[in-house]
């Protein structure tokens, strides 16, 4: 049965005609091979014209839910699956009560991304301050990648990563790095890239060494793809040798995940003795690394040690690196580097998941590159960075001079500071974040709970001085 209810100026009226017939159906007003008035009379009914109500009636045809046939006019479709249509919108108990059975369970870590994107103030720290990004020069780049874009490029395949965009890398890492490399793969962030390392490498149950206080992220995927991980402990040099041997020795380890440039959390830069007791160690026990380089180029009080990979005769280095630092994180541009048959391995498990890349994008970054304005960016932000740096060290020592009790080490590089509070910092987050301030505590990076949390983590680059003083002038407050 149709009420004929008005029809509002809002919504084209053929359209609204047919969601009230579609309404009844699903209400079980009107049943499976029921009649429906002739257009003329839904026409009357709802004081329009015969023409917009056969447009109606022929999308609802077009649709499945009504049927025509010669001097029969339009009916409801027979074949629908229920004797009453409510069915459809009005699942039953048992149906209600069916709940879903993922093979993982995650946890959800949105609410703190929230907070972090509507905070006034940031201490987030990984975000570029993209308030001097080149938009309008990188603007030209991706429109050239338009004019100039090979059509069969456009359609599905190579999804290691647009040619002119490795080969550009190639010649980077070269220069920037000392890192040689026949062949890369650009991923989607190098979350992604750290994603597929570990679906490649580990089985449920298998060992992943991580060090005690890292990453999240990584930790999260590793454990997604059924890792069981092992801490090692660190000290004011990085991850100790000791506690890793003492691993290896009573667990079977498949990888082992470093950030050795700059630590995260506490931005502590491995020493080159350290890394060539970690590499011989896992040569030893046959323990592949993943180095996650993820801010290489920010690097402030002496040219930034090479990466592992640059001197890695056994090949069992993989390294990830990624342009979220040096643009922004929703380029969602990231590469890996490995020898051949693990990069091999590593391409066609991403084609599983992606069969192809943003190709502009990456055409866009290839040209940008190759024109020198990305490192004149870059020398532009290193600049900026460093002089945030000092001024976030100024301001730190401002506070201790004041009597306030505040431990921390100027990092020779990145993009944060890693400060000793002396005091309990496990409700800070919450309460700086009511005071609009977003600032990470030391709880946040542990793999494994501990008994007390006296650390925050300061990140410098994403906000003004003016800004980073106010800021910080709420967490001092709080303390």
């Amino acid at each position: 049965m149709l009420t004929g209810a008005p029809l509002t100026q809002n919504t084209p009226k053929y359209i609204q005609l047919a969601e009230q017939i579609c309404d009844a159906i699903k209400q079980g007003h009107l049943q499976p091979d029921d009649p429906l008035p002739s257009a003329r009379k839904l026409a009357e009914l709802y004081g329009i014209n015969r023409h917009t109500v056969m447009t109606a009636l022929q999308n609802l045809v077009a649709q499945g839910w009504l049927c025509s046939a010669q001097r029969r006019g339009y009916r409801v479709n027979q074949a629908l699956p229920v004797e009453s249509s409510q069915l459809v919108v009005q699942p039953n108990t048992q149906a209600r009560d069916i709940k879903p059975d993922f093979a993982l369970s995650l946890p959800d870590t949105h609410t703190s991304s929230v907070e972090k994107e509507t905070c006034e103030y940031s201490f987030a720290g990984g975000l570029a301050d993209l308030s001097d990004f080149p938009y309008d020069e990188f603007r030209r780049h991706l429109s050239q990648a338009c004019r100039a874009v090979n059509v069969p490029h456009l359609h599905y395949g190579n999804c290691s990563g647009e040619p002119a965009l490795k080969q550009q890398l190639q010649h980077y890492l070269r220069r920037a790095r000392a890192l040689e490399c026949d062949d890369l793969l650009v991923c989607n962030g190098s979350q992604e890239a750290l994603f597929l390392i570990a679906k490649a490498f580990i089985k449920p149950g298998e060992g992943v060494a991580v060090e005690s206080l890292g990453y999240p992220p990584a930790h999260c995927a590793f454990e997604a793809c059924g890792a069981t991980l092992h801490g090692i402990a660190q000290d004011k040099e990085g991850l100790s040798v000791d506690s890793l041997r003492a691993c290896f020795e009573r667990n079977k380890i498949k990888l082992l995940y470093l950030t050795p440039l700059h630590q995260y959390p506490t931005m502590v830069t491995l020493s080159v003795a350290r890394r060539m007791a970690i590499y011989q160690l896992c040569t030893e026990y046959g323990v592949f690394i993943i180095e996650d380089d993820y801010d290489h180029e920010f690097h402030y009080r002496c040219p930034p040690l090479q990466p592992m990979a640059a001197n890695d005769p056994h090949g069992i280095v993989i390294y990830v690196s990624t342009f979220s630092k040096i643009m922004f994180a929703g380029a969602r541009m990231g590469y890996l580097v490995a020898r051949a048959d693990v990069l091999n391995q590593l391409v066609l498990l991403k084609q599983l998941m992606n069969h192809k890349n943003d190709i502009l994008l990456q055409m866009a970054l290839a040209s940008w590159m190759a024109s020198g304005e990305f490192e004149r960016h870059l020398r532009r932000m290193t600049k900026r960075y460093q002089a945030r740096c000092d001024a976030m060290a100024l301001e730190l020592k401002r506070y201790q001079a004041q009597g306030y009790a505040l431990t921390f080490t100027v990092p020779d590089g990145g993009m944060a500071f890693w400060v000793n509070v002396h005091q309990d910092v496990s409700e800070l987050g919450a309460r700086a974040a009511e005071q609009g301030v977003y600032v990470q505590t030391e709880a946040e990076f542990w793999q494994f709970p501990q008994q007390n949390y006296t650390h925050i983590r300061l990140g410098f680059a994403g906000q003004s001085e003016e800004k980073m003083r106010a800021g910080l002038a709420r967490i001092i407050a709080l303390l």
